[in-house]
């Protein structure tokens, strides 16, 4: 059945109001009335890279409920439905997102922070953010479990953030069941800064929508969406969106260092060396044995080994064989469990290598290291028994949540992961592999109060922690870095002590980051946005179009050499590099000096905002020489 013009005018009312409540406090507008009839959207969404909707409507289901929260009931709406990216030149439509959003009842809008969750891939649904981490849902996984009967349960997350944020989870273009809109078509979107603009775009126009342009704005990105979110976070400063934080969840922010998705002729594996270890103390080894309390200084321990002692012989090697010395052979073998033949056939341990000879006869989880499956069982079918043994219930929850609960439907099948991995434009900034620490590093001068918090599982080995704090050590000079470690894999969120742990830490960072604006969460009251009809229409299965999982390159693109990464001066050449590159690409009358007026036209809306400040000659017009005096002079007072 094919909506009303009418009905679906009076949805797009519904989900314009569902970030604070049923009407415009500022414009007093009334809630609508109540829909009649069932809410199915009937548009079919593709992922094919050449798929685009001819347009695009902004409906929405929603719907109302109660949530216990630490000994106290909140009341929010959930909004599940589309909304439209506008290029920010020109304003064209760009893409229609479908999105989840969770705004608690009653809170005033402009004080009450709000979140973008987004994972990775590239092409990857939200999915797993969504209904695995801290939303007002959680699929019960208690990983590391193999043997808990699925497809696992859905039920009410005592973890939730939504005590300390409205949360909003995204589904990237050709994901879940968000799509190009004509002229534009999927593909369009498939590469790094393409993708960055447009989720900039939808946050501008969610932000817009819900009248939230005063709350504190945070980013929470997983696996490939840490790079996205460093991207993300300078193109939303640059155009004026000011952001309270950003959250890493399993980081890459640097393809170029992280060994495991290039040959292992590329690049050292001293990142991953401490996860190794973490995973062998898992399985009972290592000697000595290391239980799981010690295992914070064990990995101090790992840490040391792997810059002072392995990392010099693993470049030694690479650069001319240098055979490693045998004795730190044998401290890999007794640290890790894999025996010092393997370390001799493969000194650079790469993780392909250490996930299928640490345990004979099994195979181990990228994901998760702890979990483990006996080869030509199913589990170990697709390489990765802590990806594929979820895979089945978040599909199968997805489906049934937006249907029997948020009262969304629509005839197409929701896209778990696509495949935009396998043709996804990798190049940025000049380079053929995403480094995106001087992103943030200019989103953070851009910012000076912006704050990070990176949160790490022990025993991940696609992004393994030590390899996110070399990264992160880039960033010399802020204390706006924060780093959490958990026990879990990849997703900490999927093990009870380490959610348990990363949410408290996350409410303290959330409190410290937005502690400048009075977060003010009133007693809960009924949203008069009125709530959807459910619809009888049934739902397609959710689909895996690939097993390529992220963080990952084509095998076309592994054999390329990386890029190093910078540092000290080059690293801050490189962020002045990123600010200008934004600078220079706006149209100008007169080449290098922008105008307010062109550098709002061209969604500068900072060096709009404050350009009275920055034009401190009065041209009337400003250089970059200018913008880059202001901020070094801004960034050096005391705050």
């Amino acid at each position: 059945m094919r909506h009303s013009l009418a009905f679906a005018a009076l949805l797009l009312l519904a989900a314009c109001t569902g970030g604070g409540g049923g009407s415009d406090g500022n414009s007093g507008t009334p809630s609508p009335p109540p829909p009649t009839g069932n809410f199915t959207d009937p548009v079919v969404y593709s992922s094919a890279g050449t798929a685009s909707l001819a347009s695009a409507q902004e409906i929405a289901a929603v719907t109302h409920h109660p949530f216990v929260l630490g000994g106290t009931t909140l009341d929010y709406t959930a909004t599940a439905g589309h909304l439209t990216a506008f290029a920010l030149e020109g304003g064209a439509p760009e893409a229609s997102f479908f999105y989840v959003a969770y705004t608690l009842d009653g809170a005033d809008p402009a004080a009450r922070p709000v979140t973008f969750f987004y994972n990775g891939g590239p092409g990857s649904a939200s999915v797993w953010l969504h209904l695995g981490s801290f939303g007002p849902k959680r699929i019960a996984t208690h990983a590391p479990s193999t043997t808990l009967p699925t497809p696992l349960a859905l039920g009410d997350n005592a973890e939730s953030l939504l005590d300390s944020s409205d949360l909003v989870f995204v589904d990237a273009i050709g994901t879940g069941f968000s799509e190009a809109i004509a002229p534009n078509v999927n593909r369009t979107f498939w590469g790094v800064d393409a993708d960055a603009a447009a989720f900039r775009d939808f946050v501008m126009r969610y932000v817009a929508v819900n009248h939230r342009d005063a709350s504190p704005k945070f980013l929470f990105g997983e696996s490939y969406g840490t790079p996205r979110s460093a991207v993300l976070a300078a193109l939303l400063e640059s155009a004026g969106v000011r952001l309270a934080g950003v959250v890493l969840q399993s980081s890459i922010l640097d393809y170029n260092v992280n060994c495991g998705i290039f040959t292992p002729t590329s690049a050292s594996c001293y990142g991953f060396v401490p996860s190794y270890a973490a995973v062998g103390a898992w399985h009972g080894l290592v000697q000595p044995p290391q239980p799981v309390a010690q295992l914070p200084g064990y990995m101090q321990q790992m840490r040391t080994v792997a810059s002072e002692e392995y990392d010099p012989a693993a470049r030694a090697f690479l650069a001319s064989k240098t055979p490693p010395p045998a004795a730190l052979v044998g401290a890999l073998a007794a640290n890790t469990g894999l025996d010092a033949a393997h370390w001799n056939v493969r000194f650079n341990m790469d993780p392909g290598y250490f996930h299928d000879n640490l345990l004979p006869g099994s195979v181990i989880g990228l994901y998760d290291g702890r979990m483990a499956a006996l080869r030509g069982t199913p589990l170990a079918a697709q390489g990765d028994p802590s990806s594929s043994y979820y895979d089945s219930s978040f599909a199968a929850a997805i489906t049934a949540y937006l249907a029997n609960e948020l009262h969304y439907t629509t005839p197409s099948a929701y896209v778990m992961l696509g495949n935009q991995i396998n043709i996804w434009n990798f190049s940025h900034a000049g380079q053929r592999f995403p480094d995106t620490v001087p992103d943030l590093a200019a989103a953070m001068a851009l910012n000076p109060d912006l704050r990070v918090f990176s949160a790490n599982g022990y025993y991940d080995i696609v992004t393994p922690f030590y390899q996110t704090e070399g990264d992160l050590a880039r960033l010399a000079g802020t204390s706006n870095v924060t780093v959490g470690f958990y026990q879990g894999g990849h997703m900490t969120y999927l093990d009870d002590a380490g959610r348990a742990a990363e949410k408290a830490d996350l409410a303290a960072f959330y409190h410290q980051a937005a502690a400048k604006q009075a977060i003010v969460v009133p007693t809960p009251a009924p949203s008069a946005v009125r709530e959807t009809p459910a619809s009888h229409a049934i739902m397609p299965q959710a689909v895996f179009e690939t097993t390529q999982r992220d963080p990952a390159l084509p095998e076309s693109l592994r054999a390329l050499a990386p890029t190093p990464p910078t540092k000290g001066k080059a690293f801050d050449a490189e962020v002045s590099q990123r600010l200008r590159d934004l600078f220079d690409a706006a149209p100008a009358a007169t080449p290098g000096r922008l105008t307010r007026a062109e550098a709002r036209a061209a969604g500068l809306g900072f060096i709009a905002r404050h350009f009275d400040e920055i034009d401190a000659a009065r041209a009337g017009s400003v250089s970059f020489d200018d913008f880059r005096t202001y901020l070094e002079q801004r960034n050096a007072r005391p705050r």
